[in-house]
């Protein structure tokens, strides 16, 4: 199996400290810092979920560093701030993406967090190019998406173009919605998920998009694939920081 992916990544930073009082000039916790960790983000944690399941995976993003750096309380596993550092990265060279050789992948994956590297035409464009295209987008979306084969919409993502995808009938049979707890809704049909401790649903996306790609490709029937997905999500979101499979 092998999968092109393209989008833009970050590193995703966790710095655990402990979190006794808050400080006098104002309500604010104050951390001291015992230990940091670090890992691929966004489009990087669909590779790395990808490559945990045993994929053969290309990977095409942004060569500026994005940085997410979250500090926790280490004695609660509790968010306390989240520092996003160079946000924005420059836009995919044209001659990228006309020199790929579509023909030796099973599947393209597209993780678009909007920070610049993918504009609506790109994606139009991939998705032309190769027959089994799977999205992950914060755009607006529209008939640019319309040859993709499966969109995948957290519930946020979901009510920001509810409108488009309740009166759009080829965009409505695409989009695969992921609302946490409550399962996951495709094509008017939910599919429910088990009920876990969560200690961290960072990356939860990232894990579902990858694990929804590789079952689709192995078994063709994307009800086992969503099935897949969601295992794996449950047990990524076990698990502190942002996890791989």
């Amino acid at each position: 199996m092998k999968i092109l992916t393209i989008g833009d990544s970050c590193v995703d930073i966790f710095r655990y400290g402990e979190v006794t009082k808050l400080a006098p000039e104002a309500p604010i916790p104050i951390i001291k810092p015992e230990k940091e960790t670090s890992n691929p983000g966004m489009a990087g944690n669909v590779v790395a979920n990808l490559k945990s399941l045993g994929a053969s995976v290309d990977f095409i993003t942004n060569k500026n560093e994005i940085k997410k750096i979250r500090y926790v309380c280490s004695k609660y596993n509790y968010l306390l701030l989240r520092i996003d550092e160079s946000d924005k990265c420059e836009h995919i060279s044209y001659d990228i993406l006309k020199n790929i050789n579509w023909e030796e992948y099973d599947a393209v994956v597209i993780s678009d967090y909007c920070k610049g590297f993918l504009n609506k035409d790109d994606i139009k464009y991939i998705s032309l190019k190769h027959p089994l295209t799977f999205l992950d987008s914060k755009k607006t979306l529209g008939d640019w998406a319309y040859n993709t084969s499966f969109i995948k919409l957290n519930s946020i993502e979901f009510n920001h173009n509810k409108s488009i995808i309740l009166n759009d009938l080829i965009l409505n049979q695409k989009i695969i919605q992921t609302k946490g707890k409550f399962g996951c809704d495709y094509q008017g049909k939910n599919y429910p998920t088990v009920d876990v401790p969560v200690k961290d649903v960072s990356g939860a996306g990232d894990t579902f998009l990858a694990g929804l790609t590789y079952k689709y490709i192995l078994t063709q029937s994307i009800k086992t694939a969503i099935n897949f997905a969601q295992e794996c999500t449950t047990i990524v979101i076990q698990k502190s920081g942002v996890s791989t499979i």
